[in-house]
C-alpha cells in the first residue's frame, strides 16, 4: 500500500480522514506529520495541518504459501457451525475494502450453497467476523500475516460495487443541487469504498461526521468548502 497524505483544520482531523480512506486503524499505520497547520487570526493566515499516513506491512509474507491452511481452518470453523457449504478458491483479482483496493496474492475463498445469508449478516458483519476469525487463527498458527479474503456466494463483489455506483451517483447529485450528501451510517470499511470511489473527483470531496455506529460519509461540492 502507498503512503496517503491528508489536509484538515488539525493533524488529528486529518489523521482521522486518512484512516478512514485506508479503512485501518492507528495501530496499523504509521504517521507523519507534514505540517502542524495554524489557526491564524480572525480565518487570516490559517494554513491547514498535513499529514502523512503509511500502512505497515508485517515482513515475512507467505501467502502462497497458505491456502491449504485456510481452507482447512474455514472448513473446521464452518464445520462447528453447521453450514453445509463449499469452499472455492478464487483465483481473479480480488476485492475487500479491508486492504488496498484489489489484493494481490491475497489467499481467498469464495462460499457457496444453498440458504448461505446466515453467514453474511446484516450489512456483512457476521462475513467480516468470519474473515477475521479466519486470519486470527492462520496468524496465530503461522506467526505472520497473510492477507486472507472470505467471500459468500460473490457478496462482496456485488457489495462494493453498489456502493462505489451509488457514491458516484449521489456525487452527480450534489454537484447538480450544490448541497452536501449526507450518506446513511456504514461501517468503517464500506465508508473508505465511498472515499476511494470519489476520490479522483474534482468536483466533490468526502468526509467522515459522527461517532460509532452513527459515523458516516458526507458528500460535499468544493465549491461550497
Amino acid at each position: 500500500m502507498e503512503s496517503l497524505e491528508i489536509s484538515a483544520k488539525t493533524v488529528e482531523e486529518a489523521i482521522q480522514r486518512a484512516l478512514d480512506q485506508l479503512g485501518v486503524s492507528r495501530e496499523e499505520v504509521e504517521i507523519t506529520v507534514v505540517k502542524e497547520g495554524r489557526g491564524g487570526i480572525l480565518g487570516l493566515g490559517a494554513e491547514e495541518a498535513v499529514v502523512r499516513v503509511t500502512p505497515i506491512v508485517p515482513e515475512g509474507n507467505r501467502a502462497d504459501e497458505s491456502p491449504d491452511l485456510v481452507k482447512g481452518v474455514l472448513e473446521k470453523l464452518l464445520d462447528l457451525m453447521g453450514v453445509d457449504c463449499e469452499i472455492v478458491p478464487e483465483t481473479a483479482p480480488v476485492v475487500d475494502s479491508e486492504e488496498d483496493g484489489e489484493v494481490a496474492g491475497a489467499v481467498a475463498f469464495n462460499i457457496v450453497g444453498d440458504d448461505l445469508g446466515i453467514l453474511i449478516g446484516r450489512r456483512g458483519q457476521t462475513l467480516d467476523c468470519l474473515q477475521y476469525v479466519v486470519r486470527l487463527i492462520v496468524g496465530h498458527q503461522t506467526d505472520d500475516w497473510v492477507p486472507i479474503i472470505v467471500d459468500v456466494e460473490g457478496y462482496k463483489e456485488r457489495r462494493y460495487q453498489a456502493l462505489q455506483d451509488f457514491a458516484k451517483q449521489m456525487a452527480e447529485q450534489v454537484k447538480a443541487k450544490q448541497s452536501p450528501f449526507r450518506c446513511e451510517p456504514m461501517p468503517a470499511a464500506e465508508r473508505r469504498l465511498v472515499h476511494l470511489a470519489l476520490a479522483n473527483d474534482p468536483d466533490v470531496y468526502t468526509e467522515s461526521t459522527g461517532f460509532g455506529e452513527s459515523r458516516r460519509v458526507v458528500i460535499v461540492p468544493k465549491d461550497g468548502r
